[in-house]
């Protein structure tokens, strides 16, 4: 009896995770790679370190996390999750710690511990890694595919498709039938030119409220000022839920930041009673609301208020001036750049083609998907890498059982 032959095309987290838990006394396994390296993305991953996951175990709050995907991976994460993951590491000796936002990584603080462990397993299962591969084609014959490649020809009994988002790779599995969502970046920074946010970067605020207007869409945290513009996961997030959205507005569009995360009338309080109780102090040296002074400053500047004034002699109009400014101030957008590496795209195989319980494929025979090759992404922080296990896991079960 012949071994079944599975090929799993791309040799990145899904492509090693599927591999090292498949049973190798079943399957001859051939992972076919176009880079001279393989794991690149989980190499530089969290600055070099890899978050490996994100410590959220119940799996209605961590789809939570997905903006395309949500509803398909809560039956994937009841099966395998990221405790599983962890758990998954630890029988392998690799010990993994949670840190302070919640991000999951190895304690070593290096990628290369991931590495290391996949390239082990898939050693001692004999699998086989071909990198420099690129596949041309892949054809159906009878109940086999033939994958055509530069270098030579491969029979496959099984084929797992775990090659990214690159758009040769989608153009591939649509040729054998699959429809695919047009790719649209997520995940990224907002490009502002404006005078509150000169001369500025590297100011942070602990927790910030931003808004999209013409979307009717908001999104709450962190808020970073960068040499850009804005970044941080309030823009973040925004970013990932109205990819699909702000790239039909050409990233082009009105944003709204409400910098203390509290209403006008909140603010106005604390503006009041800080005048009651001191009344002489310079308003360019009244710390009223927790920001910084140089961006207090900066706020006063665009308000046209004299820093030396007395708090008690700003008029009502220039108190509210000042407010607007920082509970509902509205920039331009004028286009995005790239968060850090984490390329991340919305796009992909449609969801309606996969089977969710075992990632097969509803159109191809044995041929299964995982990873960011399908219309799935998340927010940064781990979750990218969480539905490569998760899926990447279940493939290993259904090619394990039969």
């Amino acid at each position: 009896m012949d071994m079944k032959q599975i090929i799993i095309i791309g040799g990145g987290a899904a492509g090693f995770f599927c591999a090292a838990n498949l049973d190798e006394t079943k399957y001859k396994i051939t992972i076919l790679e176009q880079n001279s390296d393989v794991l690149q993305k989980v190499k530089i991953s969290g600055g070099g370190r890899c978050n490996v996951t994100h410590a959220c175990f119940d799996p209605k709050e961590l789809v939570q996390f997905y903006p395309r995907g949500n509803k398909e991976l809560l039956s994937v994460f009841t099966k395998f999750q990221p405790g599983d993951t962890m758990e998954w590491f630890d029988e392998r000796k690799v010990s993994l710690k949670i840190e302070n936002d919640n991000r999951i990584f190895p304690e070593s603080n290096s990628s290369q511990t991931i590495i290391s462990t996949f390239l082990n397993e898939i050693q001692k299962k004999n699998v086989e890694v071909k990198t420099k591969c690129s596949v041309k084609e892949i054809i159906k014959k009878d109940n086999q595919y033939l994958v055509e490649t530069s270098l030579g020809d491969f029979l496959a009994d099984y084929i797992i498709y775990t090659t990214g988002s690159s758009p040769k790779s989608l153009k591939l599995i649509e040729n054998l039938g699959h429809s695919i969502v047009s790719l649209v970046p997520s995940l990224f920074t907002f490009n502002i030119k404006d005078e509150l946010l000169k001369d500025l970067p590297g100011t942070s605020f602990e927790n910030a409220e931003t808004s999209i207007p013409s979307l009717k869409t908001e999104e709450s945290g962190p808020l970073l000022i960068t040499h850009w513009g804005l970044s941080g996961p309030a823009i973040l997030k925004i970013s990932a839920w109205e990819a699909v959205n702000l790239a039909k507005l050409k990233y082009n569009f009105e944003i709204e930041v409400n910098f203390l995360s509290k209403t006008m009338d909140e603010a106005e309080e604390l503006f009041q009673n800080f005048r009651e109780d001191h009344p002489k102090k310079t308003i360019g040296q009244s710390k009223i609301f927790d920001i910084t002074t140089r961006f207090w400053q900066k706020v006063l500047e665009i308000s046209k208020v004299d820093f030396n004034k007395q708090i008690s002699n700003i008029s009502g109009k220039e108190k509210q001036t000042i407010l607007e400014n920082l509970c509902r101030k509205k920039f331009q957008v004028t286009g995005k750049s790239t968060f850090k590496d984490e390329f991340v795209t919305a796009g992909g195989v449609d969801l309606k083609e996969i089977n969710f319980k075992n990632m097969s494929s509803k159109i191809l025979p044995n041929f299964y998907a995982a990873g960011e090759v399908l219309n799935i992404d998340a927010v940064t922080g781990g979750f990218n890498f969480q539905a490569c296990w998760s899926e990447a896991w279940l493939i290993a079960q259904d090619l394990n059982s039969k």
